[in-house]
């Protein structure tokens, strides 16, 4: 299997986001702690590791700690917002540090909607020349979403824009909000989106990606809402794959190891045909409705052999449905038994980043800035986080 964990390298940014679920915190990192994670990663013999935030690229280390996991053996890929990457200089190390693919995190299309949600003007140029060198440096590129109330109508809008703007991008991915995490807990009225807000967009845009031969992931979205492409969705291929994850999160709740990918699921949902193979409802905030959901009466196991034998995805590890059937009958009482999963810290895991007197003092000043642009912007501020300091040798 291969499995890719994520260390938030930062927990700051430069955008303000009003439903950023990762919101900063006194937490912070040195390549030392990183390097910690990234062994951990080689240990447990992962295929390869994600930098995320926060802004990843506002880490001064970030390409030093690029270049070690790679020389360790891990594929390397970033979530960004674009705003450094659009620098060629910078663009141009991480390439030579060995950074493989970068996420650059993309809205809208429509500059009002992409400046109202960053809180910050202009987004929208840097990201696409953080495009443009990435791709000139040899980073492949895929375009991360967040799908949200105020983008919902228009998901296949930002697609044609690709299409036709940037046709060399191959790979999209969409992930429906979480709204149980940080300024997106205390905003849900104004960016949660109901799913069947989405669900024609969504339908349009996976359309015209299907139809050019690209190919695209779906996270926390329900099979009910995307029946047709149900073998997208990332909770389903892991369901079927039997994967993991991890997450080395840079706040209180440190390392996560989730195994078990089922969430919140309606009555209804018994009588569904692909209810095996589901995460069902992504929601620790009580902001979506499970009224919303439907049971479906499609093929699972078309969905499951298109999963397996999905010839873009490498790591399928099992040689023919028959064992599959075998291994997933093994796991199913498992997939059956829970509405949300306890993501267990592992035993093992190291302590991720620090917290001292310093970091505290730059936390609090964020705080104080970032309580000015919430009321420029409008939106509630997320409540202060919490802070125990990760034990260390």
């Amino acid at each position: 299997m291969a499995n890719i964990g994520y260390i938030q390298v930062v927990r700051h940014c430069n955008h303000f986001c009003g439903f950023c679920s990762n919101p900063t915190t006194p937490y912070e990192h040195t390549f030392e702690t990183m390097k910690e994670l990234v062994d951990d990663f080689v240990k447990r013999e992962y295929f390869g590791v994600i930098l995320t935030g926060g802004e990843p690229s506002l880490h001064p280390e970030l390409p030093r700690i690029t270049a070690y996991a790679r020389q360790v053996g891990l594929h390397v890929r970033m979530i960004t917002n674009g705003t450094r990457l659009a620098e060629p200089e910078f663009a141009r190390a991480l390439a030579e540090s060995g950074l493989s693919l970068v996420h650059v995190s993309i809205y809208s299309v429509r500059r009002e909607v992409e400046a109202k949600i960053r809180g910050v003007d202009a987004t929208l140029e840097r990201a696409f020349a953080a495009i443009e060198n990435a791709h000139r440096y040899g980073i492949d590129v895929n375009i991360n979403c967040v799908i949200n109330r105020m983008n919902a109508d228009h998901l296949d809008e930002n697609i044609r824009y690709f299409i036709e703007h940037h046709p060399h991008i191959r790979h999209f991915v969409w992930n429906n909000l979480d709204p149980s995490m940080g300024r997106a807990e205390v905003n849900q009225e104004e960016f949660t989106p109901r799913l069947a807000e989405f669900e024609a967009s969504l339908f349009r845009a996976l359309s015209l990606l299907h139809k050019s031969g690209r190919t695209f992931r779906v996270e926390r979205v329900p099979l009910c809402y995307m029946t047709e492409f149900a073998w997208a969705s990332t909770e389903t291929r892991k369901i079927v794959k039997g994967e993991e994850r991890i997450v080395h999160f840079l706040d209180a709740k440190q390392t996560v190891r989730q195994t078990s990918w089922g969430h919140i699921y309606a009555e209804g949902c018994k009588q569904c045909s692909l209810r095996t193979i589901c995460g069902g409802l992504f929601d620790r905030g009580n902001a979506y409705d499970p009224a919303e959901l439907a049971p479906v009466f499609v093929s699972r196991d078309a969905i499951v052999k298109h999963v397996l034998f999905d010839g873009t995805d490498p790591t399928a590890r099992f040689a023919s449905f028959e064992a599959w059937r075998t291994d997933f009958e093994a796991r199913c009482e498992e997939t059956l038994a829970g509405a949300h999963s306890k993501n267990p810290r592992p035993a093992d895991a190291p302590p991720v980043g620090l917290v001292n007197e310093d970091s505290l003092k730059r936390y609090a000043k964020r705080r104080t800035g970032e309580a000015r642009r919430a009321e420029r912007q409008g939106v509630a501020l997320e409540h202060e986080a919490d802070v125990e300091p990760p034990a260390r040798s």
